[in-house]
């Protein structure tokens, strides 16, 4: 099987006002409006984010983005209007931090995230490319 495309769906109540929001976050518009109802930004090469209005499942959502320098990609950030939470130290070495967006959907931003923590002296397979 073979999967070309990540697509995490946000669900919001107010589809203008999650768009600009996420333009904020972004620091662009998005790249792709299909429909009145959904939005989306390309986010890797291969990962989309969408926003989609859905008013009975908005604030339910967890999204994480790894980010090389959190800190950095922190105050990029407030430049533009957007203030994570507290830049938390988790686990060997990664930091997190959070925002949530207007409906409540909590964005989360990993540093140094890494795709192998390990896992291969444990006998785990890396992910399938």
């Amino acid at each position: 099987m073979s999967i070309d495309h990540v697509l995490a769906v946000v669900p919001v109540t107010d589809i203008d006002k999650a768009r600009e929001w996420y333009e904020v976050l972004f620091g662009r518009p998005e790249d792709n409006h299909p429909m009145d109802t959904l939005v989306e930004w390309r986010v890797t090469e291969s990962g989309w984010l969408q926003v989609f209005h859905d008013p009975e499942r908005a604030g339910s959502t967890l999204v994480n983005f790894a980010v090389g320098d959190l800190e950095a990609h922190a105050a990029e950030l407030a430049a533009r209007g957007v203030a994570l939470d507290e830049i938390l130290q988790a686990n060997k070495g990664v930091t997190t931090a959070s925002v949530r967006d207007p409906d409540g959907n909590r964005i989360t931003f990993i540093g140094d995230f890494r795709v192998v923590y390990g896992a291969r002296e444990a006998g785990s397979r890396a992910p399938a490319r």
